[in-house]
């Protein structure tokens, strides 16, 4: 029997980067260039602006939010007075637009890049085309005070980052190779033993989230649904999302609504002149876990 779902908010342009905190899910429209929250009640409010495309979202522990600021290529940081500074610079390490973002427990964070334009081989080449031959891109890792390195040679448009409820395993979604690849993480943010999570193909992984039972939902971009995967890869549940799926969170009062952000398309033209975005909303069984 399927899962019910809902709409629990619209008129969206393109959300993404989705986290639960303080009872309300926070989240990036891209072309709104807005950060804003919606209460489980349906209520969206902007909570902010930036001149920029916003993307992956996360807290320090002193409770500064970290929002990537897609096309400059830097990560900002937005103080408990709402004043805006730059945190990090990526522009020396990310070839094309920075996307999600996982903040670890010391505020360290994991960005992802594009690594080229996507759009434009797409509309030269084709999606196959594209999957068959893109350069690659590198993960990027920001410590707390703001210094930027490479965390990851040779990502296939890393994506989706997730850190274990132990701190030790950080998984990211390589959207054009169709896999989620996991990590150890060593002092200080450092990487190592990297190895395949699962295979998702012909699914492929934009955000993800992580849930008690250590399994991890993934919003599938080019199909309408949401799909929960084991270790390993076998495919526990299907959630049709109606439009194609860009990202996903766990949240509500007891973790276990799984928040799922659509369009009709992630076209960069039409996203930003049509609002087609959606919320839509489910009930499941297994609780959110690790970070975001």
């Amino acid at each position: 029997m399927a899962r019910a779902t809902r709409v629990l908010a619209d008129g969206l342009h393109f959300g993404e980067g989705p986290r639960w905190r303080d009872g309300r899910l926070w989240f990036s429209d891209f072309y709104d260039h807005a950060v804003k929250s919606v209460s489980p009640d349906g209520d969206v409010r902007v909570e902010f602006e930036i001149d920029d495309r916003p993307s992956g979202l996360g807290w320090t522990p002193g409770g500064d939010l970290l929002v990537v600021s897609m096309t400059r290529r830097r990560v900002l940081r937005r103080g408990a007075d709402g004043a805006i500074s730059v945190h990090a610079d990526l522009g020396a390490l990310a070839t094309f637009h920075c996307n999600d973002m996982v903040v670890d427990a010391s505020g360290g964070a994991y960005v992802g890049n594009f690594g080229f334009d996507l759009d434009a081989a797409i509309a030269a080449c084709g999606v196959e085309s594209v999957i068959a031959d893109h350069p690659t891109a590198r993960l990027a890792y920001v410590t707390a005070g703001g210094e930027v390195r490479v965390a990851a040679e040779d990502m296939h448009f890393p994506n989706g980052p997730v850190i274990t409820p132990d701190g030790a395993t950080l998984i990211v979604g390589e959207t054009l190779a169709g896999r989620l690849t996991a990590f150890d993480i060593g002092p200080g943010g450092a990487l190592s033993n990297r190895r395949v999570w699962a295979e998702t193909w012909p699914r492929v992984p934009d955000g993800v989230c992580l849930d008690a039972d250590g399994a991890i939902w993934v919003a599938n971009p080019i199909a309408p649904e949401c799909v929960r995967i084991a270790q390993g890869g076998e495919v526990l549940e299907v959630i049709d999302t109606g439009q194609p799926c860009f990202a996903c969170m766990l949240g509500g009062p007891d973790g276990r609504t799984l928040f799922m952000l659509t369009a009709a398309t992630s076209d960069h033209e039409a996203a930003a002149r049509e609002r087609t975005g959606r919320i839509v909303v489910a009930e499941v069984d297994s609780p959110r876990a690790g970070r975001p």
